[in-house]
């Protein structure tokens, strides 16, 4: 038998009416995320990310190129939200993240978006760089659950998360899916838009994400509960692959579910910037693999 959400005993206990009312007064002085602008996106003001009172979404669709335990047969249900709070300069959805390309969309409507993907056979619902718009999720997550939402919730971030919120979502979300992006201040600093404590903070919310779910669990093929790593390898070992490898290993779990991946390539401004203005060498994934299995990882998608 299949894991029930979390959210379901969540929402049963009256506990989410209460998340949803400290996420919202989050959002009145916004510190989704550690930028901590502060400034007051029920009004209308707009901080580092530009995301406004409303959710805004891309596109939703069942999505096939996930990892294979997201995607079973029926496919990832995919929400794809618009601004992200990171801001990469490779990003490989820049149309989306940096050029805000998606609609404005009520709560309503987030919440029908959650029931057709379940309605059209999808595993789970896949909320794609979802950090800014917490608040708003919730609120429609409440709704779908009222008329039936049963699948397991992803949080497909990009890891630079605020640890309030976090803990926030205990009790909501079944699978955490953060990027691993970068290790090094000076590098998170000059390509994630200055973000120089990416790792500082990364390392506390994968503590709290992983003491919430646990080690990914995987029923008839198909994730239900737990933290899910993604570490995309970088040209020029910029990511610093060994340091976070050992971060894993010895701070997190040695069952950690992690993919490591080879799909870089030079999109967005990256072509501003020498040392990412190229693939990835086959050598360069190998080694990256090489290094998590020399710290005793070998859980890989």
């Amino acid at each position: 038998m299949l894991m029930e959400p979390r959210y379901i005993k969540t929402y049963q206990s009256s506990e989410l009416k209460k998340k949803i009312s400290a996420l919202n007064k989050i959002l009145a002085s916004c510190t989704l995320c550690p930028r901590k602008c502060k400034i007051n996106r029920i009004k209308g003001e707009k901080g580092f990310c530009q995301a406004g009172k409303d959710a805004r979404v891309s596109s939703y669709f069942p999505h096939f190129g996930e990892e294979a335990c997201l995607v079973g047969r029926n496919g990832s249900g995919t929400i794809f939200f618009s601004y992200c709070n990171l801001k990469c300069v490779f990003c490989q959805n820049y149309e989306i993240s940096h050029l805000a390309e998606g609609k404005d969309i009520s709560k309503e409507e987030l919440s029908d978006y959650m029931l057709a993907l379940q309605n059209l056979g999808c595993h789970n619902i896949n909320l794609v760089t979802p950090t800014h718009f917490a608040p708003q999720i919730v609120e429609a997550l409440a709704l779908a659950i009222e008329k039936g939402l049963n699948l397991p919730l992803v949080y497909n971030c990009g890891g630079y998360e605020s640890e309030e919120v976090i803990k926030i979502l205990d009790g909501v979300i079944d699978i955490y899916m953060p990027d691993v992006k970068f290790a090094s201040r000076e590098v998170a600093q000059k390509l994630c838009s200055g973000a120089s404590d990416y790792f500082l903070h990364l390392k506390k919310v994968l503590k709290i994400m992983h003491q919430q779910v646990g080690d990914l669990v995987i029923e008839d093929g198909i994730a239900q509960r737990g933290l899910l790593i993604r570490h995309l390898v970088m040209p020029n070992g910029l990511a610093e692959t060994r340091e976070i490898m050992e971060f894993i290993a010895t701070e997190i779990s040695l069952n950690s579910y992690i993919n490591i991946m080879d799909q870089y390539r030079p999109c967005g401004e990256a072509a501003k910037f020498d040392e990412i203005n190229r693939p990835i060498t086959p050598a360069e994934f190998t080694e990256a693999v090489k290094i998590a299995q020399e710290f005793g990882l070998y859980r890989f998608a």
